[in-house]
């Protein structure tokens, strides 16, 4: 457990944010790494190679010894994937996430080079694989999180995924105020994973309809689909609905499985039907990350005070 004594040692609160596809930028992985979290981004969101090189250099630059993560996503049809994997070697990113391909040559190649790579699981039997590729952490995505989603409750995931694993262990889905904080450290968790809450940040890269929308909606307002990316994602009903689809008649077209070429996994889903996590309902405002992180620690005090936690 000494990893995650180590990680937390340097945190303000146990919470890594939630690299988003589209949303995370360098500017609030900065402002996440200042207010005293984990910062992420996935390395998909700079346009270009060149454009995430000079990223994660001001990334570096500017929050120092701050633990930082970039997501790489490594299946095969991540065109970008060997640049930026040369990218995060050369800036010896602290911290990777791997998505969407579990691959032992690319964990080792990594840790090799300084990183701690976590990788993230919707099933037991996943972190089981992913454990005996050597990862440093895994992620357990539960029902709700927002994004490409699990369909298991925490309590189950987390629960069988404890029974063996004693490494860093980081729970994904719905976290997003401070009762929900404490619950997750309750259940076995390390870490947070904290994503959809920081829509609605001011340098989050989400459009003003979008951030709006956060702030308006709730839980009843997400629904999960794989009519858009090809497997079970988590998005906002009212968007679904702005962009004239019938929620209730999304068919999932053929061919629609996950393919990264071009820029990233069917980003014109993502750009125009826009994803949350249920845990929404928790977000009252449009701010600056760094006031809403203010905000979450003085909660999650309040709860441990209410709970008579130390």
């Amino acid at each position: 457990m000494s990893l995650a004594t180590d990680l937390r040692a340097k945190l303000r609160l146990p919470v890594m944010a939630g690299p988003m596809f589209i949303a995370s930028t360098a500017d609030l992985v900065i402002a996440q790494c200042k207010a005293g979290i984990i910062g992420a981004m996935p390395a998909l969101n700079p346009c270009s190679t060149a454009a995430l090189d000079e990223d994660v250099a001001r990334i570096r630059e500017t929050v120092g010894d701050r633990p930082y993560c970039i997501n790489l996503v490594a299946h095969r049809t991540n065109e970008r994937l060997q640049a930026d994997l040369d990218v995060i070697l050369r800036h010896k990113v602290p911290i990777v996430v791997l998505a969407l391909a579990a691959n032992p040559d690319l964990v080792k190649e990594l840790q090799a080079n300084g990183a701690l790579v976590f990788q993230d699981v919707i099933k037991n039997r996943h972190a089981q694989k992913c454990a005996e590729m050597g990862v440093d952490g895994i992620i357990a995505v539960g029902a709700g999180a927002g994004g490409h989603t699990g369909d298991q409750s925490p309590f189950a995931l987390m629960q069988e995924i404890r029974e063996w694993w004693d490494g860093l262990l980081i729970l994904s889905g719905c976290i997003a105020n401070g009762r929900s904080l404490l619950a997750a450290e309750v259940l076995g968790a390390d870490l947070a994973y904290i994503g959809s809450a920081f829509l609605a940040s001011d340098e989050a890269n989400t459009q003003a309809g979008f951030k709006q929308m956060i702030v308006d909606c709730s839980a009843a307002d997400i629904t999960v689909t794989n009519c858009f990316t090809g497997v079970n994602a988590n998005f906002l009903l009212p968007s679904i609905l702005k962009n004239g689809l019938d929620p209730k008649n999304l068919q999932r077209p053929p061919g629609g499985e996950i393919n990264i070429s071009g820029g990233g996994a069917n980003s014109k889903a993502w750009r125009d039907i826009w994803s949350a996590g249920q845990g929404i309902g928790a977000i009252k405002r449009s701010e600056p990350a760094a006031a809403y992180i203010d905000w979450l620690a003085d909660d999650y005090a309040q709860a441990k005070t209410a709970m008579g936690v130390a």
